[in-house]
C-alpha cells in the first residue's frame, strides 16, 4: 500500500506547502517498488508533467530528503538513487564482484549505533546506506579459482 497520501498528510501538517511538483516528485518515489535515479525520477514526472523544469524536480529532491521523507544513496552504480522514507529503516549489502544487493534490516547494525554514541559520545545518523563487500557465492567461486590455480 502506498504511503503517498500519509506524507502528504505530514508535509502539510509540518506547516509545508504542496505543491504539484512535490506532488509529482513523491508520486514517481510512491509508485516505484525500486529506488530510482533523479533522471528516472524526471521522466516518471514529465509524463504527467512535460514541461516541468528539471531543477524544479532537483530542488524537491533535496527539500523532501532534508525532511526525511526522502533518502539519498549510493549503491555504486555511479550515480545517487533516492526512495521514499520507510520504516523501519534498511540497509544495503552490495556485492564489488557481482553487484548483487541485499537489503538488511536496521536491527543488523542497531547495536553498532548503540556502540558510537556509548564509547565515543557520537550520534550516527544510520536511516539509510550501503555497505560494500564480498558476497558469500563470490568469495566461495574466488577460493574454488584460488585452489585450481595452486594446483
Amino acid at each position: 500500500m502506498s504511503r503517498h497520501p500519509e506524507l502528504v498528510a505530514s508535509l502539510r501538517e509540518a506547516g509545508h506547502r504542496w505543491t504539484p511538483q512535490r506532488e509529482s516528485v513523491l508520486a514517481a518515489l510512491a509508485e516505484s517498488a525500486r529506488h530510482l535515479t533523479a533522471e528516472e525520477i524526471i521522466a516518471r514526472v514529465r509524463v504527467r508533467y512535460p514541461y516541468l523544469n528539471k531543477s524544479a524536480v532537483y530542488r524537491n529532491l533535496a527539500f523532501l530528503t532534508r525532511l526525511g521523507l526522502v533518502h539519498q544513496t549510493d549503491l555504486g552504480h555511479g550515480h545517487i538513487e533516492y526512495e521514499l522514507h520507510q520504516d523501519p529503516h534498511h540497509h544495503h549489502l552490495i556485492c564489488r564482484h557481482c553487484h548483487h544487493v541485499l537489503q538488511i534490516d536496521h536491527a543488523a547494525l542497531a547495536t553498532l549505533g548503540k556502540k558510537l554514541e556509548r564509547d565515543f559520545g557520537f550520534q550516527a545518523d544510520l536511516d539509510h546506506f550501503a555497505i560494500f563487500g564480498v558476497c558469500k557465492k563470490c568469495q566461495t567461486r574466488a577460493a574454488k579459482t584460488a585452489k585450481r590455480a595452486a594446483r
